[in-house]
């Protein structure tokens, strides 16, 4: 074999990438073309070579106050002069406990308790652990499976792959080995369209058929992800929680990708007016600095499977509650909240409608929507990840499809300048394709 490049050049950096590394989603032969980031500042990184793109993703839509904030930069170094971390087995710290009390204070209620771990797919393996055992813990140990819908994505562990979608998702090689769970339709009805009894009518059907069976139903709230980036009307939401409670089961809110204002509403269950049983948070925690996800529940919940058998609950991270990404996520929420977000947020939404229109005439679009910082274009075919990446580099934007998607979540701080550069990229790649 020959020996892998070196040097320190961005030709030579991206071979040595192409020799070692396996990105996510790709094939170790003959992989798709990487680019080299050197530096990222407010809704720009920086390459290698010098260009500089206007970052469209947010970093997988995390990074919501852009990248190299001073304040979050100020929260990580006051933090490393400290201690960077502490296992969470026996002792506890400022920052983790600081934290728990903000996330508490500005999730819906009841949640109460706050269990922390260090990844958005283990936040969901923590939040349907929870729900096994607390129906164990009711005496009920035959609820075991949980009810999802259709097209939803809530990870890539084991876990949280049985929950994705099993037909249409990334997911299906491992069907055979993976707990059977209960899967009811998507939601048809439109997040700006009329809402009918009949949308939720099969999923009632299921909950009731099953109920002896399921531990809790997971869903996105509103949002529907990376399973498709497809927004649904709240009131399904809210009537999934009235069945839920009908059924004694649990809801368990997957608001990885919606929590922290990206729809509009600090979390997309306000949209609803519903509290979750559990409910998942993740990526914008901590402004996109370090990993870390925390997953809150009741009480109630907390308290029951403390009751039961074996009296404590079965999960512990190593990296549980890293000092560093408590310290960063307090300080990305502080940044949030002292500024007016919902206006901000709106702004970025009428920009993205505005800047994405045109497409809505192009022959191979499907469908365009915007919700709160979320713009997507829906295509009638899937997209060739090869090919459309370097020609929104060449326009100076980054912008990273999937599927027959092509979508953008900016940084909160984008202002209209930038996503009128960033739609108008997208209706020129989108435009050129046949």
């Amino acid at each position: 074999m020959t020996p892998p490049p070196s040097g320190g050049d961005a030709r030579s950096l991206v071979e040595l990438d192409r020799a070692l590394l396996w990105h996510p989603y790709s094939t170790i032969v003959d992989p798709p073309p990487v680019f080299a980031v050197t530096r990222a500042d407010g809704v720009r990184i920086e390459l290698a070579d010098g260009t500089r793109l206007i970052d469209g993703m947010s970093s997988w839509w995390s990074v919501i106050h852009g990248y190299n904030h001073p304040r979050l930069n100020a929260a990580v170094e006051a933090q490393l002069a400290s201690m960077a971390h502490v296992m969470f087995g026996g002792l506890t710290h400022e920052p983790a406990v600081r934290l728990a009390q903000r996330l508490v204070d500005i999730t819906p209620a009841p949640l109460s308790t706050v269990f922390f771990s260090d990844s958005g797919s283990v936040a969901v393996e923590v939040a349907l652990k929870m729900a096994i055992q607390y129906q164990a813990a009711r005496g009920r140990p035959a609820r075991q499976k949980l009810l999802t819908v259709r097209g939803g994505y809530h990870g890539d562990t084991f876990g949280a792959m049985s929950v994705c979608d099993p037909v249409t998702g990334m997911h299906t090689l491992f069907n055979a080995v993976l707990p059977a769970q209960v899967f009811a339709p998507r939601p048809a009805c439109r997040f700006d369209g009329e809402w009918h009894e009949s949308d939720i009518a099969e999923t009632a059907r299921l909950l009731a058929a099953h109920r002896d069976e399921l531990a809790a139903v997971i869903i996105e709230p509103v949002v529907q992800g990376a399973g498709g980036m497809w927004f649904y009307h709240p009131q399904y939401l809210a009537r999934l929680r009235e069945l839920c409670d009908e059924h004694e089961v649990l809801l368990i809110a997957d608001e990885i990708a919606t929590g922290f204002g990206r729809t509009g509403r600090l979390f997309a269950c306000e949209h609803a007016g519903i509290s979750p049983d559990i409910l998942c948070l993740g990526k914008a925690l901590t402004g996109g600095y370090l990993t870390l996800a925390a997953t809150l529940t009741t009480r109630v919940v907390a308290e029951t499977i403390s009751h039961g058998e074996p009296g404590v609950f079965m999960h512990g991270p190593t990296f549980m509650a890293n000092a560093l990404a408590c310290s960063v996520a307090l300080a990305s929420i502080e940044v949030l909240l002292a500024q007016p977000w919902q206006s901000r947020i709106a702004a970025i939404e009428r920009a993205l409608a505005a800047g994405l229109a045109p497409c809505r005439d192009l022959p191979q679009v499907a469908d365009v929507r915007t919700l709160g910082a979320i713009g997507v274009v829906e295509l009638h075919r899937p997209v060739d990840m090869r090919a459309l990446p370097p020609q929104f580099v060449a326009r100076g934007v980054w912008v990273r499809p999937f599927g027959r998607l092509v979508y953008v979540m900016p940084a909160y701080i984008m202002d209209d300048a930038d996503i009128a550069t960033l739609t108008a990229a997208i209706c020129e790649v989108v435009g050129s394709l046949r």
